[in-house]
């Protein structure tokens, strides 16, 4: 460490030189202050970098009144609040961005420098897992029965099945019948139907 360094100052009891603010310090740029300049304070919006020179009490009232978001709308400034968590830079939904591929999972990530390909045996596996097919699912008699009950066929699919429940409830509501309850007991079959399939998780 050198001896003559402002850090090694600092732990001596009397430092070699005063190193306090000078008296030619600058005046503060309020108005009619003669007092020297000891503080900063930034200029505002579209001015970052730019600051002005004020003594401690000037500082003091000027922060006190201090709003950078003066002049904005409520809009803007909840808009810009939003796009400072990302320190303003474009965000995108997972999957959605510009290296996204609808092919990843099958193909494996983007590799233009062959660094996983060195992992022959690993890079093998993973793509036989992805490319694994599971099973059909199991449908048992009372599913069957369900979807019979909705006019579906085996294998309809979630959307399909919610779609279908919509439309008979229209159909066989009293309420869609001028209020007659001749097809109450329908309807009651398609919601039990309904609620079962919802059971087994197939809608």
């Amino acid at each position: 460490m050198k001896f003559d360094s402002p850090l090694f100052d600092r732990i001596r009891v009397k430092p070699s030189e005063d190193r306090r603010r000078s008296a030619d310090a600058p005046c503060c740029e309020w108005k009619g202050c003669a007092n020297a300049a000891t503080h900063r304070a930034p200029k505002g919006r579209n001015r970052e970098n730019e600051y002005w020179r004020f003594c401690l009490d000037h500082v003091r009232e000027y922060n006190a009144s201090y709003n950078y978001f003066s002049g904005m709308s409520e809009d803007a400034v909840l808009r810009y609040q939003k796009d400072a968590i990302t320190g303003h830079r474009p965000t995108w939904k997972m999957g959605t961005g510009k290296n996204s591929s609808p092919d990843f999972g099958r193909q494996g990530p983007h590799d233009p420098f062959n660094v996983f390909r060195e992992f022959g045996a690993r890079g093998a596996e993973a793509r036989a897992k992805a490319e694994r097919v599971e099973p059909p699912r199991a449908v048992r008699n009372a599913e069957r029965k369900a979807l019979h009950e909705l006019g579906l066929e085996v294998g309809a699919d979630k959307a399909e099945i919610k779609a279908k429940f919509k439309l008979l409830v229209k159909r066989h509501h009293p309420d869609a019948n001028g209020g007659d309850r001749a097809t109450e007991d329908k309807l009651r079959e398609i919601i039990q139907a309904y609620n079962y399939l919802k059971s087994t998780g197939a809608c």
